[in-house]
């Protein structure tokens, strides 16, 4: 769903009137301005003659112009004019384009602009455009006339010029209003120094020879592998190698921003860049890692020489990363690994629980978890309903819109700019959003998890049961829990009609039952309170209970198959809440938690072997 469908006339005009500028700067527009043409956006005259333009600041403002003109003349067509550059193939072409689809999608471009000043302007713009209207069209009817009965002789003489009535007309030449002329981006001096733009705050749109990339300012600052090129990431020597330009050696000369090589920037301090003949640094840890613990690894990287002796842009990797904008960053990080608010959401039928740290906007981030699978809000919400439009209105979470969370900063959205694992995910990255970032019996995050194909479960592998030998993962075939094995498989058996013929089955009959029951109960034990041996944890436990019994100990027996009968599985669960009973008695609360764990291997036992309700009466 495009954020046309949902966003009003005026909220994608006022949007429009933002982004006009930025997108006057996009290199290469002849895809773009084609695309215009195709749509009856753009006339093929004005076409061809932006088309034709060599001066790079003439086809910049020739751009701008085409824009506002469609702005003033054609406001109802604006929505129309979204709809055909956020198509995959231009967004792919304009990395700019996709910054501002993302920032559409999220409805964040909004807070810049306060609403009282945002009505405030659009009234003044109503007010000029009225005064000016009816001499600007009498000026350009006249215009029209006298281009019609002039000789087209020389067509091609005058690509970059605007065509003025001819000395004998007589219409007397006609000053516009100043706020009527098609305006050029930029004041008269200014330059175009686009890397001190809010959109551009931590990536900029880099070029080396015919090659496009998007630089990563913090990935740079770092000594990452900072500039993105569809999904694949390069460092500068592998993407001056990429584009055919290694012979020169000098990325800081051959990649460029606009026409003005990085090692300019670097020296200007608009850039920080580590000292990248040091090597690539890379980490390895946990999509959300329970700490900030980053296990570092150094790799050669291959003839990367850099002849720049500039002292001032090279920085130590260790200290990397200090300036104002790092800094920002690690704090935002900081903020969404730190957190771990789970909410409840609902949305029509469907039910979830929405991961604070997971959740970055309303499309990036599979935040909600369901029973079957992670999603991004958007999924959620077309999930439950595919005719609801806004997922922040139409997600409720504890009884508000989950917009109000948002609006109140219980919830943040990252920004447009924002280059986390979240926000401009890597294909792995992609991968392990599909499934729990904690193992689903012991409750504990680490980097090497076994996940299942089928369901968003995450295991250990010996957490699970049975253990997942490393031949297994290894194969590249696809892996499913118990759960999904079991809930495959639950109708394939017969009916037990009474408890002790389900007590008195070989454990080789119904191994997966009692696998799938013991699973159950581990991962309901959340704090893990009946996982280990209590002997050498509580006070006396010896003295009191003669024969002690946890779970991870019939997990042990069950794996070794140290079990007979279904019975004797039975037997050794039943005892450890026996021995809770019996050390527990003047402790109410863990009293509780034997009982609910009790109730529970009681109720899953009779639905697993499906022993009728008179039976167990």
């Amino acid at each position: 769903m495009e954020p046309m469908d949902w966003l009003g006339d005026n909220e994608l005009l006022l949007f429009f009137r933002r982004s006009k500028t930025v997108m006057s700067c996009m290199e290469n527009p002849q895809t773009f301005l084609r695309q215009l043409r195709d749509h009856d956006l753009l006339l093929e005259d004005r076409y061809q003659k932006v088309s034709r333009m060599q001066s790079i600041k003439k086809i910049k403002n020739g751009l701008y112009e085409i824009l506002d003109r469609l702005e003033r003349k054609q406001p109802q067509d604006i929505k129309v004019f979204w709809s055909c550059v956020f198509k995959e193939t231009i967004l792919n072409e304009y990395p700019t384009l996709r910054l501002l689809r993302n920032d559409l999608m999220n409805e964040t471009f909004q807070s810049d602009i306060p609403p009282l000043e945002r009505s405030e302007t659009e009234e003044a713009d109503k007010g000029k455009r009225k005064d000016v209207s009816e001499d600007e069209e009498e000026a350009e009817k006249q215009e029209s006339s006298v281009k019609k009965k002039r000789k087209l002789k020389n067509r091609d003489v005058c690509d970059e010029e605007e065509e003025q009535p001819g000395p004998s007309s007589r219409v007397s030449p006609r000053k516009r209003p100043e706020k009527i002329h098609f305006s050029s981006p930029l004041k008269k001096g200014e330059k175009n120094d686009i890397w001190t733009w809010d959109l551009y705050k931590s990536q900029l749109p880099v070029t080396c020879g015919e090659k496009k990339g998007m630089l990563s300012r913090k990935r740079l600052a770092d000594g990452e592998k900072c500039i993105a090129v569809g999904r694949q990431w390069f460092t500068p020597g592998e993407f001056e190698r990429f584009a055919g330009k290694d012979s020169s050696k000098n990325w800081k000369m051959t990649i460029k921003c606009l026409d003005t090589p990085l090692g300019k920037l670097i020296q200007a301090g608009h850039l920080k860049a580590a000292n990248y003949r040091a090597g690539c640094k890379k980490t390895k840890k946990a999509l959300f890692p329970t700490d900030d613990v980053t296990i570092v690894s150094e790799e050669e990287e291959d003839k990367d020489q850099d002849s720049d002796q500039d002292s001032s842009s090279s920085t130590d990797i260790s200290t990397a990363g200090t300036d104002e904008e790092g800094e920002r960053e690690e704090q935002t990080d900081a903020s969404h690994d730190s957190g771990r608010k789970v909410f409840k959401v609902t949305c029509g039928p469907l039910a979830g629980y929405l991961h604070e740290k997971r959740f970055a906007t309303g499309t990036l981030g599979k935040s909600i978890r369901t029973e079957t699978k992670w999603m991004t809000p958007m999924q959620f919400m077309q999930e439950a309903c595919p005719t609801y439009l806004s997922w922040k209105k139409d997600i409720e979470c504890e009884g508000k819109a989950l917009g109000d969370h948002i609006k109140a900063n219980i919830l943040m959205i990252h920004e447009v700019w924002c280059d986390c694992k979240l926000c401009k995910p890597q294909s792995k990255d992609l991968n392990d959003e599909k499934n729990d970032d904690e193992c689903f019996i012991c409750k504990t995050e680490e980097d090497e998890f076994v996940v299942c194909d089928k369901c968003p479960r995450s295991f250990h592998q010996k957490c699970h049961l049975p253990h997942v030998e490393d031949n297994i993962i290894g194969d590249g075939s696809q892996w499913v829990c118990t759960f999904c094995v079991y809930k495959a498989n639950e109708n394939l058996y017969p009916k037990e009609l009474e408890r002790e013929a389900a007590l008195s089955r070989t454990i080789s009959q119904r191994l997966l039952h009692c696998q799938y029951l013991l699973l159950c109960l581990r991962s309901a034990d959340k704090d893990q309170i009946f996982a280990s041996n209590p002997c050498g944890i509580l006070e006396r436990y010896s003295s009191v209970i003669k024969t002690p019994m946890w779970l991870n100990n019939v997990a042990g027996k069950l794996q070794k198959k140290l079990y007979q009968t279904v019975g004797e599985f039975v037997s050794d669960v039943q005892l450890i809440f026996s021995n809770c009973a019996s050390y527990n008695q003047g402790n109410a609360g863990y009293l509780a938690m034997g009982n609910r764990l009790k109730e529970l291997f009681d109720k899953e036992f009779n639905s697993v072997f499906k022993i009728s309700e008179q039976t167990v009466g």
